[in-house]
């Protein structure tokens, strides 16, 4: 019984994290910044896979026209579009939206910058496609937005949801789950910072493939210590953890540059898009360990085969997520 139950856990999280390839959980982020007296210019980035482009359009007060025209580029992973627009009255008090937004299971961070430097950060999504532009954000409206989009984050990218998960197959007691989660926690945090501000930069194609091959990795030493043979892995985790953490941390600031960082509040963001990924991922884990903990009660005998179960699909998904990214690099 218990044993189709986690196989069948294991597909239903294959199947839910084949479906978001389908769909785009990178944000889009539009920055309006003030350059002069009722003149502003605009840099608007929405995500992309190739050529194709997700179909969303920012909409300014009908006060505002063009006096640079857009020019668009399209790196394989974003659309950048800019352009500078004059708006009579200037555009405090006034409504931008982004026409679209309730189609897709896209969200925006849009940030308004006066020339002062101050500025206004807010969140759009589906249900909540326009804001007003007002007085400038706290730092704790910066601290909430961007705390929110770690969360989501994390929580939405089910490559690194798999691979914590195999992490979690292959450590058997609290010491080895506290040194695994603290080490994934430091490594990640160190790459992310560094990519973020500057200090270290990689391509985000081979990175991506590079995250997918360590889950596969990750998975196979689950399955291997499942069976009772022998796994280095499995006595030390956090080490791999560690490791593999640094590719990971490069994976979220991959996303968190696609988004931006406000210029006058750069540490305070950073600092809670990763409080943000580790309340996710902390919620996350300790949801598996409920889990766990109610399978180990109901039938103890079962719990190893369907590990061997769960950590078979995340590594032939982990196979199917490094062929693919492989490939796109190659085309």
């Amino acid at each position: 019984m218990i044993h189709r139950i986690l196989v069948t856990f294991g597909a239903i999280l294959c199947l839910i994290a084949t479906a978001a390839i389908a769909h785009e959980v990178r944000p889009a982020y539009l920055e309006i910044r003030e350059t002069g007296p009722e003149q502003y210019s605009i840099l608007w980035k929405t995500p992309a896979r190739g050529d194709a482009r997700i179909k969303l359009a920012v909409k300014l007060p009908e006060s505002c026209r063009e006096t640079i025209p857009i020019i668009r580029m399209n790196d394989g992973a974003a659309t950048v579009a800019r352009w500078s627009v004059a708006c009579e009255g200037g555009l405090p008090g006034q409504e931008v939206s982004v026409a679209g937004l309730e189609r897709t299971l896209v969200e925006t961070i849009a940030r308004f910058e006066r020339l002062g430097g101050a500025t206004q950060s807010v969140r759009l999504m589906g249900g909540n496609t326009s804001f007003v532009v007002a007085e400038p954000s706290t730092i704790l409206g910066v601290a909430a937005v961007y705390g929110i989009l770690g969360i989501e984050h994390i929580l939405l990218g089910f490559d690194h949801l798999c691979f914590v998960l195999a992490l979690l197959l292959l450590i058997d007691n609290v010491r080895k789950l506290i040194w695994t989660i603290t080490a994934f926690t430091v490594a990640h945090s160190i790459t992310l910072a560094a990519a973020t501000l500057g200090y270290i930069s990689a391509p985000s194609g081979p990175i991506e493939a590079l995250i997918a091959l360590s889950i596969a990795l990750v998975a196979a030493e689950a399955v291997a210590k499942h069976r009772g043979q022998p796994s280095p892995t499995a006595e030390r985790p956090w080490l791999i953890a560690f490791g593999f953490g640094l590719l990971h941390g490069l994976g979220f600031a991959g996303a968190l540059s696609e988004t931006g960082l406000p210029d006058d509040a750069i540490p305070v963001a950073l600092l809670f898009f990763n409080v943000g990924v580790e309340i996710g991922q902390l919620a996350f884990v300790a949801v598996l360990l409920v889990v766990a903990a109610l399978f180990r009660r109901i039938a103890p005998q079962q719990v190893p085969q369907g590990a061997t179960a769960v950590a078979f699909a995340i590594g032939t998904l982990a196979a199917f997520w490094t062929i693919e990214r492989v490939s796109g690099i190659i085309a």
